[in-house]
C-alpha cells in the first residue's frame, strides 16, 4: 500500500542532508533524471535515489506516494520544460507546430526518462497547462469543440508516440544504435533488384532518411488535415458559401 504523502507545508526538512542540501520535490526530480541518464529505467530505485541525495530512502515518501508518483512528476517536468521554451505567435498552425516540436525535443533530451513516462498521464499542473494551451489554440482558431478535441487527441498522441519511438532509439547503447542505423546501408542497400525491386530502387533514399525522425513530416500532415477540417467548419457556418474558404 502506498504511503501517504506529507502535506507540502510540512515537507521541507529542518536540516540539510549529508551533502548539505535541503530537499525539495524539484531537487528529487532533477536527481532522478540524472540517475535515469546514468543508469536507465531499471536503475531508478528509492535506495539509489536516497544515496544520490545523501538522505534516507524513506525520505522520498515525504514528497511522493512512491516511485510511480515520482515517475509522473518526471513526465510533468519534461512536459513543462517544453512549455517553458515555447512562445505563442497567434497563428494556430505555427503555434501547434512549434509546441509539438518543443515537446518532442524535451523528451528526446532525456531519452531514458521519455521511455519511462511518454505513455503516462500525470494529471499534474504543468501537464495540465500544456493541455489547456493546446485546446486554447484550437478553440481560438475557430475549431468547434468536438473537432478541437479530436485534433488535440491526435496531436498529443502523435507527439508522445514519436517521442517514445525516437527516445527508444537514443536510449540504446551506442553500439546497438550504430548497428541499427548502419543496417540501411549494410543490408537494405545490398538487396538485389530481382528479388526486392522497390527497396533496391529506393535504397539510397532510404539510407538518407530512415535514421532521422519522421515526426516533423507527420506533424505537418496532421496540421494540414486539421486546417482542411477547420475550413469546412467555417464554410458550414457561412450561409451561401459555395466552397470552403482558405484556412
Amino acid at each position: 500500500m502506498a504511503k501517504q504523502v506529507v502535506a507540502e507545508t510540512e515537507r521541507r526538512r529542518r536540516r540539510p542532508t549529508r551533502q548539505g542540501t535541503v530537499l525539495s520535490e524539484k531537487l528529487i526530480v532533477r536527481t532522478a533524471l540524472r540517475m535515469l541518464r546514468e543508469h536507465g529505467g531499471t536503475g531508478l530505485t528509492a535506495r539509489r535515489l536516497g544515496t544520490a541525495l545523501g538522505a534516507d530512502p524513506s525520505t522520498l515518501y515525504r514528497y511522493f506516494a512512491g516511485l510511480d508518483d515520482l515517475t509522473r512528476a518526471i513526465g510533468e517536468e519534461l512536459m513543462g520544460r517544453a512549455l517553458d521554451t515555447w512562445t505563442a505567435t497567434g497563428e494556430w498552425r505555427s503555434d501547434l507546430r512549434a509546441l509539438g516540436r518543443a515537446i518532442h525535443a524535451s523528451y528526446l533530451a532525456d531519452p531514458q526518462a521519455a521511455v519511462l513516462t511518454a505513455s503516462r498521464v500525470t494529471g499534474r499542473p504543468r501537464e495540465i497547462a500544456v493541455d489547456e494551451t493546446i485546446l486554447g489554440i484550437l478553440r481560438g482558431a475557430g475549431f468547434p469543440d468536438v473537432d478541437a478535441v479530436v485534433v488535440y487527441h491526435a496531436f498529443i498522441d502523435l507527439t508522445l508516440a514519436f517521442a517514445a519511438l525516437d527516445a527508444g532509439s537514443l536510449a540504446l547503447t551506442e553500439q546497438a544504435r550504430v548497428a541499427d542505423e548502419e543496417m540501411w546501408r549494410s543490408t537494405y542497400a545490398e538487396l538485389p533488384a530481382d528479388t526486392h525491386p522497390h527497396i533496391a530502387a529506393t535504397a539510397r533514399l532510404l539510407a538518407g532518411r530512415m535514421n532521422h525522425s519522421a515526426y516533423p513530416v507527420v506533424l505537418d500532415t496532421l496540421l494540414n488535415s486539421a486546417a482542411e477540417q477547420l475550413a469546412w467548419a467555417r464554410a458550414r457556418r457561412t450561409p451561401g458559401t459555395g466552397s470552403a474558404p482558405n484556412p
